[in-house]
Formats: structure tokens, sequence, C-alpha cells
């Protein structure tokens, strides 16, 4: 494995004019059925996007060309299950190999539209359920729209990492940002790794645990954010130098979904929604959260009274740490991921709390893209929504769980939060990119 994954960077290293197909190629073999299950497609997309970083590539066109190359990956699972029906389980493979089709087959029967966007982010169901999707006779137009959501959240998730680490390689960083990014990185995998074997495990005070070690971590933060001060230089001018006129607009849009005002705005319609459902218990969870994030994200901004980066064009007159969009934004999303995974098996609740995660971590990188917070900030900010998100959990699940919600429920709730939340994108946009212009 090791071998063959240095001979192949190896010769992209000295060909980097077919760097842009290489990273079309893995996307799509990566999504495609059976072959997805056989090469390491992650392991090279990471090594290939930080060859990419590395200056071969801007982010822009890896993110695109990964994301064309899922939805290729996509399309020709789904018309090989469309074509072959039952019949596909004879293909090689499959024939020695019954399990890969048994699993993403219960799955799909089971969770519908959503084993596509949750599956998206699960290995072995990645490149099978497409296939299913198109043995069942899911009409196209439905997949395709599916489709091409999942791949967008896919391709961020599984490339920017790697971008970003051969981006950062590159460029000539302060002295001491290395030591302070393995120290952040270092903290984050213990409370994330402890985290997944509480879950995993099924220990009763999961999240009791989860919400002590995100308040530790908060905390320190708080006391040591002086110390690593090295880091958030070198990741906001890492940041700063691929800021582009159109990435300007589109980080603006999404900027703007994390504003106090209209964040305030989606949360009463959430809250209100719940309870015109007469989700009781389920909109004191959401209320709580919300409310609890706001409060005390204002109250330890008042006092640590942490200035902005000197970027904008526009300076902004409210403190900067920890940042109330990235815990807003995590807040509203955590809470509805952990609404969509109750009644659900463990495995399925964590790929609900990881694509809850994505859009609020856009909203929360909006910050350091458009120089109005720190990284360290949007880093408190997202421990305090972990913090307050795990404890109002505990508070609301103290005598029984909370309940699944049916699907009529879902039904109203989603539509709304997603017009809601496209009508903030899509206005004001003119005035907030004179602030943020550079």
């Amino acid at each position: 494995m090791g071998q063959w994954l240095d001979s192949i960077t190896g010769w992209l290293t000295l060909n980097p004019q077919w760097l842009a197909v290489a990273v079309f190629i893995v996307a799509c073999v990566e999504c495609l059925a059976i072959a997805g299950l056989i090469v390491p497609g992650t392991v090279l997309l990471f090594a290939i996007a930080a060859l990419a970083g590395s200056g071969a590539l801007p982010l822009s066109e890896t993110l695109l060309l990964g994301f064309l190359g899922g939805l290729l990956g996509d399309g020709v699972s789904y018309f090989l299950g469309r074509h072959f029906h039952q019949n596909i389980r004879r293909l090689p493979g499959l024939r020695h190999h019954p399990e890969w089709m048994n699993g993403a087959e219960t799955y799909f029967h089971k969770y519908g539209i959503a084993s596509l966007l949750v599956g998206r982010f699960i290995g072995p169901l990645r490149p099978m359920l497409p296939m299913v999707a198109g043995m069942c006779d899911m009409p196209f137009p439905r997949f395709a729209v599916v489709s091409i959501v999942a791949a967008a959240g896919w391709s961020v998730a599984y490339l920017l990492p790697g971008w970003a680490t051969g981006a950062a390689f590159r460029l000539p960083l302060p002295e001491g940002f290395w030591p302070e990014a393995a120290v952040v990185a270092g903290c984050l995998a213990v409370v994330i790794g402890l985290s997944l074997n509480s879950s995993l495990r099924g220990h009763r005070r999961t999240t009791v645990w989860i919400g002590c070690a995100s308040l530790t971590l908060l905390i320190a933060l708080f006391i040591g954010y002086h110390s690593l001060d090295n880091f958030d230089q070198g990741l906001s001018a890492l940041v700063q130098e691929h800021r582009s006129g159109w990435l300007d607009e589109v980080m603006v849009r999404i900027t703007q979904l994390g504003e106090f005002k209209k964040m305030f705005f989606a949360s009463a319609v959430f809250t209100g929604l719940l309870l015109l459902a007469r989700q009781w218990r389920h909109a004191v969870f959401v209320g709580v959260t919300l409310a609890g994030a706001a409060v005390i994200n204002t109250g330890t901004k008042l006092f640590f009274a942490r200035g902005r980066p000197e970027i904008l064009t526009d300076p902004l007159t409210s403190f900067s740490m920890p940042s109330g969009h990235a815990s807003g934004a995590f807040a509203f999303f955590l809470a509805l991921a952990i609404l969509a995974g109750r009644g659900q098996p463990v495995r399925l609740r964590l790929t609900w709390m990881l694509l809850g995660c994505i859009p609020a971590a856009f909203i929360a990188l909006s910050r350091v893209y458009l120089g109005a917070h720190w990284p360290t900030d949007i880093l408190a900010g997202t421990l305090l929504a972990m913090t307050v998100c795990a404890f109002s959990l505990v508070v609301c699940e103290y005598r029984r769980p909370l309940p699944a919600m049916s699907q009529k429920t879902w039904w109203l709730l989603l539509p709304a939060l997603v017009a809601v939340l496209s009508f903030i994108a899509l206005t004001g946009t003119p005035h907030a990119l004179l602030r943020y212009a550079y």
C-alpha cells in the first residue's frame, strides 16, 4: 500500500500537469460501485489534494474536479443498477461478496433518500448506494438532486484538509506555527476520540462526557489563546493568500447565515415549528441550546474583549472571541442533527452529527476567510456550542430519551428551515461586500 501510494504521488510530483486529471479520476473511482470498495481512494485523495495545495492547483479547481468526479461515479453506479436490476448480483466482485450489496440494500430500504446523504460519508456504503438506488428504480431527477448536494459536501470534507495541508507546507509560516498547530490538533483529536469511543461503546453518560471534554478544552483555550498567536497569524495568512472576487461574494452569502439577528430569526422559526408540531421536549432542547449559546457567547466575548484581525476595510466594533457566528451556527445545526438521529443506531447518529457540522463549519470558516475572526475565535465558538448542546441534551433526557420525530414533523420543519436559510443567504450581499472587501 505504502509503496504503491509513493509511486503514484512521486510520478504526479514530477508530472503536475496530470494532477487535475488525477483528482477527477480518483474522486470518480472512490464513488464508483465495487471499485470504491477495493481502491483506497480516501488516502489517495488526501495525498493528491496535498500535492494540489502545494501550488499545482487552486482550491476552487480542486474542489470542482472532486465534485464532478464524484458525480460521475454516482451516475455510472446508478445506471449500472438501473440497467441490470437484480442481475447486478452476478457481476464480478459482488458474486463472491454478497454482503457488500446486502448491507447497502438494507440501508437504502430503511432510510430512503436520507441514506444517500448520510451514506456518502460512510466508506463501505458510499460506492454501493447509488447502484442500489438505480436497481430499486429511484427516479433519476430525485437521485440527481440528492447526489449533487451530497457530492458538494463530500468533496469539501475529503479534499479541503489535504489541500490545506499542502498549502501550509508551501508557505513561509511564522516560527512556532507547527508546534502550536500540533497542540491544537492533538487536543481536538483527544476530544473527538473520547466522544467517538464512548458513543460506539454505548456508555450511559456519553453525552455528559462529551460536554465535560468540550468544556475542559474551551476553558484551556480561554486561558491559553495568547500562546497560539503564531497559529492564528499563520493560518489567517494562509487563508488570505487565496482570496478572490467571486469567492468573496460566496463567503459573504455564507457568513450572513450566522449573523445574530438572522440566526435569531431562524432559531425562532426552528423552535416555533417544533411547538406548532407539539414536539414540546424537542422545542425545549432546541430553545435552551440556541438561547444558551447566544447568551454565554455574548458574556464571554465582553469579558475577554479580544480585538479582531486588522484585515477589514470597515472594522467591526464588537469583540472577537468567541465567534458568535461559530457558536450560533454549530448550536443550530448540531441541534438539528441530534433530532435527526433520535431513535437511530449509534453509527447513523454520528453520521448525522458529521453532516450537521458541515454547514456550520462553512459559516465558521467564512469568518476567518473574510478576516473577521481569528481561527481560535471560531474554535472557541465551536466548543462553546458543543458544550451547551451536550448539557442541554443531558437535562432534556434526564428522565427518558428524546423520541424520534415523525416524518410529518420533518416535512413541516425541513422545507421551512431551508427556505428561511436560503432567503437569509440571498439577501443583503452588496452592502456586506463593502465591509469585507480587501
